[in-house]
């Protein structure tokens, strides 16, 4: 299936019925009073996140979405039918925002949580509601009032408890390979990644969820290469783990760029917990040596490891250490 994570709909919440404006006529009742009833209320447009939906797809085909009207009331006081409702199912870890103002409509971060996204408008009064004692054949009645409208973006976040960042061919893949059952395309050139892969890697009785998305450049923040449209999906993760090339020459300010486009994506990305893991080691005659430089140049102080993702060799060590920092 192709994954989608982006998708912009109209939602449309249905008109409230009209009230009517009736009398009571019976054989033996000449002059019946009023007995107009109310409009039913017009459906509302809703939102529900379900795990068993993966990915926006439906919502690139299908953009327009309507709930129904309300029913006008009837004579006999009897009230107009309420118009249906209408849910949308979208996967966990959707966030829903106004397409003109970005304001936020809804977070669905839970399996089974809810939101409103548009309010059906409420049904008009039938004529019964305005008798009085100095009006006694009242014919006001009131009009149903319009649903809301609105133009939505919905953007799908992975949720995860780790994630993988680094640049295009670092070994993000073949690590998440090494350590879970997901098998995501791996190859010998940039940009092999084209959407986010989620792995469960297992420590003994301890699991975690590790999330891979698409390499970065320098510039994606700005919309540079591919991984600038799945930075989003770091934003839920508790412990980011930053996959460096230690064969290439330049791995000290390959970190410094990734460093930078997390801080200019979003500040809050940059503060999560990162851990440097130094991949390849197989390919350098002295990989500590390597990492040595690597490690000074950059004045780390936080936690890093070397690994080998194509043969395994260190990835059982970062998995420990990162279920021992998730059970904290």
């Amino acid at each position: 299936m192709k994954f989608i994570d982006e998708a912009k709909i109209e939602v449309h919440a249905g008109k409230g019925g009209d009230g009517a404006a009736s009398f009571r006529r019976e054989r033996y009742v000449p002059r019946g009073g009023p007995d107009g009833g109310d409009g039913g209320d017009g459906g509302s447009v809703w939102a529900r996140a379900d795990r068993n939906v993966n990915t926006l797809i439906d919502y690139r085909f299908a953009r327009i979405h309507r709930a129904g009207n309300g029913v006008k009331g009837m004579g006999s006081d009897c009230d107009g039918r309420n118009g249906a409702d209408v849910e949308l199912r979208v996967p966990v870890g959707t966030v829903i925002r106004d397409a003109k103002s970005g304001e936020l409509v809804a977070d669905l971060a839970g399996d089974g949580s809810r939101a409103l996204l548009a309010r059906g408008g409420g049904g008009g009064l039938g004529n019964v509601h305005f008798k009085s004692s100095v009006n006694r054949a009242p014919r006001q009645f009131t009009r149903g009032e319009p649903g809301e409208s609105r133009d939505l973006a919905l953007e799908l976040r992975v949720l995860a408890d780790v994630g993988l960042l680094g640049l295009p061919n670092a070994g993000k893949s073949t690590f998440i390979r090494a350590v879970s059952a997901a098998r995501p395309k791996v190859a010998d050139y940039p940009f092999t990644t084209l959407h986010p892969s989620l792995g469960v890697a297992r420590v003994g009785e301890a699991s975690f969820v590790v999330a891979d998305i698409p390499g970065l450049i320098e510039g994606a923040a700005e919309g540079a290469g591919l991984g600038h449209q799945f930075l989003r999906h770091l934003s839920r993760t508790r412990l980011l783990l930053h996959i460096l090339d230690i064969s290439n020459a330049e791995v000290a300010q390959d970190a410094r760029v990734i460093a930078a486009e997390l801080k200019k994506y979003e500040p809050g990305l940059a503060r999560k917990p990162r851990w440097l893991v130094f991949n390849k080691i197989d390919l350098v005659e002295n990989a500590d040596a390597s990492i040595g430089r690597v490690i000074r140049a950059l004045r780390w102080k936080r936690p890093w490891f070397k690994v080998s993702a194509l043969s395994g060799d260190g990835c059982r060590e970062v998995c420990k250490a990162v279920a021992r920092e998730l059970a904290k």
